[in-house]
């Protein structure tokens, strides 16, 4: 297990540090739900009040190796901020990066190689309107194709492009992306997500699909917020969440 150090460093404002608490949890919980894949996979997070900087996880390490404090902060040109001697991900950094640099309202960004996630990536007809999830996602979603690891800098324009003004997006034959203007937004999404193409490779395994209709799918989506608890959206579902984690690990504080 990585180590860490037992307090907030001096040199950072609390604010940086409760992002890197609420982002090291977050990394946990994934690890929990097993939507971990070795050490690859990414989930960034803006530093609040730093437009042009983010936090991402060290390169080299599971997502249950993740602190608070071995987070590695970084600009969107990719120098290290904050003197980690952890490398980072170049396919993390290219794809994350040209999001947070072009898209104010990104704070934060998920991306996952989940085993449902890449098989409905992996359909032609990409994620269907025939469960109560997906019919939350309808017409809501952006799909790029696939151009191999995200290394080269000029995919960054493609990947913008394709995304227009969705911010859930379904990479081709790869997996899934999602992002929110918080953290928990971005991790309810990202579940909610992950459930629908659980619940789709399920129904092709059962039989024959029955989609939802158009009309049933407006009145299901204008009704969603009727369900939402205060706090704004997510924020309910990742506490649950983070109560849970308290119960086994805390080390992820640190």
């Amino acid at each position: 297990m990585a180590t860490a150090p037992t307090a907030q460093p001096i040199t950072m404002s609390d604010a940086e540090w409760m992002a890197r608490q609420q982002l090291a949890a977050c990394y946990r919980i994934f690890a929990r739900q097993g939507w971990d894949e070795l050490i690859y996979n990414h989930i960034t997070l803006r530093v609040p009040g730093e437009d042009d900087a983010f936090l991402i996880n060290p390169y080299g390490l599971h997502f249950s190796e993740v602190h608070a404090s071995n987070l590695v902060k970084i600009d969107i040109d990719g120098n290290v901020l904050d003197g980690s001697r952890y490398p980072v991900n170049k396919a993390g950094f290219t794809q994350h990066s040209v999001f947070h640099r072009h898209l104010p309202d990104a704070h934060c960004i998920i991306h996952t190689h989940t085993t449902a996630g890449m098989a409905v990536a992996s359909t032609l007809d990409g994620l269907l309107p025939i469960n109560f999830y997906a019919a939350a996602f309808y017409g809501q979603i952006a799909y790029h194709d696939f151009e191999g690891i995200t290394l080269r800098a000029d995919e960054g324009e493609r990947l913008i492009e394709s995304l227009g003004d969705k911010r859930t997006m379904i990479l081709r034959n790869h997996g899934t992306l999602v992002m929110g203007n918080t953290l928990p937004a971005a991790f309810v999404r990202h579940w909610a997500l992950q459930r629908a193409c659980e619940i789709q490779v399920a129904t092709g395994a059962a039989g024959l699909a029955s989609v939802i209709s158009d009309e049933v799918i407006a009145v299901h989506q204008r009704d969603l917020a009727g369900v939402q608890l205060p706090g704004g959206e997510g924020a309910a579902e990742f506490a649950a969440m983070v109560r849970l984690l308290e119960r086994d690990e805390t080390d992820w504080k640190h």
